[in-house]
């Protein structure tokens, strides 16, 4: 039988796919296009605002146009709005956690379909962390190992708490042997990812914390790449960089979201720091790394955010000169404080000023590239007839070569920026 799935949304969704891949071939399934004829239609869906649950219904009527193929829905959406998805023609309805009972519903449906399956739990009941297999269900470069789930914060333009409910992590151990076999396995990368991977272990009570698993994980895959996923700023203190900077397999590279570099605005937001705790962390990881990348996120038009509040917003984007940035208009959210709050932006104004970020961020990114003379680059893909893959700080890197360069590291010399990439061409292999 043939089983379709579309993913939308962030890292996590996609790993979650991902084991759901691995476990549907393992029971004998084919993976199919979603665009194509299948037998079951899977959509992990998205609710981190009200546009993603308009992409969540539009894709799930596209599957519901073959009448005789079983639709299943999963993932945040369904989990805060399982009335809602009911209403689509969908024959089963789960929510964010319990992959593998999804599948065994699933599987149960097409044997014998008997009318709607509604099966959703209490998000901010769940105790336990869903340990699923990491790695795809084909050869990557890069596996991304998911070790925590689920958010205390309460920002107050965010559902996912509600959606993921509080913060469960993977054990150090259980962390250690996963990237011990993924390395194995010949993957050259692995991402640890979580919901807000800075509170991984706080539910363990072992007194161990995001570091000590770094360092775990480093230590049982030394000849893989290991990456972080975003971070909470204050994550970002002498002992994470100085321990941080001893690991020689730990990329270079910290995602720090920021969301607004205006404090009346963090506060609004229900964020834990300001701009000054922000720069600090900054300033630590470029005295412990040599020209790490600092990536960040941006929200700009949040609920009363001020023309000045947006030039202090510019200004503190120079101020950290990030390597590269991913803007937000604010997008209402049902369900969350923010969508309730007075002076709303207009959307005029929103894109506007994402224009203007957009315009800084991109000159930031390129002053970051054109340092970059000789890089040592992991190889992922051949597209448009380069062959691309990304170095350890993730500055993307395209090369012309007739080799085939999928999951290989080679050295390149930069030729030039295009964009937001590097272009170069492969430096000779020494002698053996």
């Amino acid at each position: 039988m043939r089983i379709a799935i579309y993913t939308l949304g962030c890292k996590v969704n996609q790993v979650e796919t991902q084991a759901m891949e691995r476990e549907l071939l393992r029971r004998g399934y084919t993976l199919a296009d979603f665009d194509g004829p299948a037998d079951a239609y899977i959509v992990n869906t998205c609710t981190v605002t009200a546009v993603s649950d308009k992409k969540c219904r539009n894709l799930i009527r596209r599957a519901r146009k073959n009448r005789e193929a079983v639709v299943a829905v999963c993932g945040c959406y369904a989990q805060t709005d399982p009335a809602a998805v009911s209403t689509l023609g969908v024959d089963l309805v789960s929510g964010s956690a319990g992959r593998m009972d999804f599948l065994d519903r699933l599987e149960e449906l097409l044997r014998e379909r008997r009318g709607q399956v509604v099966a959703v739990d209490e998000a901010l009941k769940r105790r336990q962390f869903e340990r699923l297999p990491a790695g795809g269900a084909a050869g990557r470069t890069r596996a991304m190992l998911k070790v925590e789930d689920g958010c205390a914060n309460f920002c107050s333009y965010c559902i996912i708490p509600y959606a993921r409910g509080p913060v469960r992590s993977l054990s150090l151990s259980e962390a250690a042997g996963e990237a011990k076999r993924l390395a194995a396995e010949g993957y050259r990368e692995i991402v640890l990812t979580g919901i807000e991977i800075s509170s991984w272990g706080r539910d363990l009570r072992t007194g161990e914390g995001l570091i000590d698993l770094v360092e775990a994980v480093c230590a049982a895959a030394p000849g893989c790449r290991i990456r972080l996923g975003s971070l909470e700023p204050r994550t970002i203190t002498e002992e994470f960089c100085a321990r941080a900077a001893r690991l020689p397999n730990l990329c270079p590279h910290f995602h720090l979201s920021l969301q607004s570099g205006c404090d009346t605005t963090l506060k609004r937001m229900n964020r834990k720091y300001d701009t000054a705790r922000f720069w600090e962390s900054v300033k630590l990881l470029r005295r412990y790394f040599h020209q790490p990348a600092v990536t960040t996120d941006l929200i700009v038009g949040f609920p009363g955010e001020s023309e000045e509040e947006f030039a202090q917003t510019l200004a503190f984007l120079r101020r950290c000169a990030f390597s590269a940035m991913h803007i937000f208009p604010y997008s209402k959210r049902p369900g969350t404080p923010a969508a309730s709050m007075p002076d709303q932006v207009p959307n005029a104004v929103k894109e506007a000023r994402a224009k203007e970020a957009a315009e800084l961020a991109a000159g930031m990114e390129r002053h970051y590239l054109e340092q970059w003379n000789r890089v040592e680059v992991l190889f992922e893909e051949e597209k448009d007839g380069l062959w691309w893959g990304h170095t350890t700080r993730y500055c993307r890197v395209g090369v012309r070569s007739a080799d085939n360069l999928h999951n290989q590291l080679r050295t390149v010399e930069v030729t030039g920026v295009e964009g937001s990439a590097l272009l170069g061409a492969l430096a000779p292999e020494p002698e053996p």
